[in-house]
């Protein structure tokens, strides 16, 4: 979540709630801080269980198993119960419906998806016939939560997890949810659903290693570049974000996925930010040292997982750059939204097959996108 600094409302599809304020998103002379505190409630397996589980401290990157953290509250995993609310312009959104999608949980879990703009209040369900979501009824996210929150101090998210026969959020903890459809979720998981979390030991230790690294350096580097407010922030994000893409570059160079030989949550994490590189942060964010295509092991690693069902299928580039280049008015001040990058080449052959392994890790691809879930074939590459 973020806090009520208009400098700090964009990243995840936060809202400044406060009247008259929209698209400021840079605090003069600072550093871009990111807020990380959420609604922090989960849907688990066992409710009892987990709320008798120690008070967990709070993360950056979610967990495994554990107990609540403080103040949260434990919800029933239930079938059709829960609406996931994403848009699909927003990177931190766009990982849960890869993995939702990878888990095969559409008739476990619902999607919502709000259009790619939003003003000072909320994201709004403009795409939906009537500007209403199908579901819940609501024209603006902003009232799920206010149905829960009256008085909810905090900027309005996507994704958030709401309960469809209240019509309140029950979370918006976008690190955290992930993680509970993976573990939590498991009755509800289609035949063949690839294990995104290792089993504890070495691996999986080594995989949040991993993720904490991709979290601060890269998912949230570009923001840090794009949302500085001064030359000096800007040039230490700058280096910062250079620093981790050369690291992953290289771990890339030897091994097909971030983990190894199969797809894991690191991989969905880092993807969403990949996809919107040159599209939006190369540029908008001036994150421009190298284009991603002018970095061999990261540009076909891109490539392998956009042609992975779950993942490519999943982008909607005209929303993506809808969003960043309407919304950050005071990044862009035109609004004009660039007609590039080409997109065919993300069709082209990565060879990335040459390392072996088995993405699925002895599991199954999903099957096709669901009817209504489509992306708008206009805006992709894929047909």
């Amino acid at each position: 979540m973020e806090n009520q600094q208009t400098g700090q409302a964009a990243d995840r599809g936060t809202i400044d709630t406060r009247e008259g304020l929209t698209g400021n998103y840079v605090q003069s002379g600072a550093e871009f801080t990111r807020d990380t505190n959420y609604i922090a409630d989960r849907i688990v397996a066992d409710p009892e269980a987990v709320r008798a589980l120690p008070v967990a401290e709070p993360s950056t990157v979610g967990r495994v198993g554990g107990g609540l953290t403080e103040g949260a509250e434990a919800w029933p995993v239930e079938a059709g119960r829960y609406r996931l609310v994403a848009a699909r312009a927003c990177p931190w959104a766009n990982r849960t419906i890869i993995v939702r999608r990878l888990l095969g949980l559409e008739d476990a879990i619902s999607l919502g998806t709000p259009g790619p703009t939003h003003d000072e209040r909320s994201w709004t369900f403009d795409l939906d016939e009537g500007g209403k979501d199908p579901v819940l009824g609501t024209e603006r996210i902003q009232e799920n939560y206010f149905t829960r929150f009256p008085d909810y101090p905090r900027g309005i998210t996507v994704p958030a997890i709401v309960d469809v026969p209240t019509g309140g959020v029950v979370t918006n903890d976008y690190p955290q949810i992930t993680l509970d459809l993976s573990t939590e979720w498991t009755t509800f998981h289609r035949d063949g659903a690839p294990q995104l979390i290792p089993d504890a030991g070495p691996e999986r230790d080594e995989m949040f290693e991993v993720i904490e690294r991709v979290f601060t350096e890269v998912n949230n580097g570009v923001y840090r570049c794009g949302f500085a407010g001064s030359q000096e922030a800007y040039d230490a994000a700058y280096e910062r974000l250079w620093a981790a893409m050369d690291w992953l570059e290289e771990r890339l160079t030897t091994r097909r996925f971030l983990m190894g030989e199969r797809i894991t949550e690191a991989d969905v994490r880092l993807f969403t930010t990949l996809v919107r590189f040159d599209p939006v942060y190369h540029g908008h964010f001036k994150c421009n040292r190298n284009k991603l295509t002018e970095m061999p092991a990261l540009w076909g690693y891109a490539r392998d997982l956009f042609q992975t069902p779950g993942f490519g299928d999943t982008i909607d580039f005209a929303q993506i750059k809808e969003h960043y280049y309407v919304v950050h008015e005071d990044i862009n001040p035109t609004r004009i939204v660039p007609a590039g990058p080409e997109l065919a080449s993300w069709l082209s052959e990565h060879g990335r097959e040459e390392f072996g392994g088995d993405p699925w890790g002895g599991g199954t691809a999903p099957g096709p996108v669901r009817e209504g879930e489509r992306v708008d074939p206009e805006h992709t590459p894929l047909r």
